[in-house]
This record gives C-alpha cells, structure tokens and sequence, in this order.
C-alpha cells in the first residue's frame, strides 16, 4: 500500500504533537489530537488505546472545559 502525502504530513503532525506533549497525560493528547482533527480512530492507534476510550475521554475534556468557560 502505497502512503498519500497528505497521509504522511498527518503523521507528521502527529508525531511532532506528540513529542511536545511528553509528559502529558493520555487523555490531554487525545484532546489536542482530536482538536488537530484527528478522528478517534486515528488517535487510538497512534496511542495505543481504543476508539471507544479516546471518544469519551474527548467528550470528557471538551465537557469540562465548556464549564470552565462559564
């Protein structure tokens, strides 16, 4: 299977996400890389976690930051 270039700058982008969140919880790279708009799926493998726990645990922090907003 030959990788599209915009398959690779997506990696790209993840990787370097990630090496400036060493440190940071799962959870918060999760976040930022479903703000980057990466779909949980994606998010998964590159974490090593499934979709289901990276789905709720965006839904978490965008829920609890909402609140803070108010």
């Amino acid at each position: 299977m030959t990788e599209t270039r915009e398959t690779r700058e997506e990696r790209l982008l993840a990787v370097i996400l990630l090496q400036l969140m060493k440190g940071a919880t799962q959870k918060e790279k999760a976040l930022q890389l479903s703000i980057a708009g990466f779909t949980n799926v994606e998010i998964a493998d590159l974490l090593g976690m499934k979709a289901n726990v990276v789905a709720q645990s965006v839904y978490d922090a965008k829920k609890v930051m909402k609140f803070k907003k108010k």
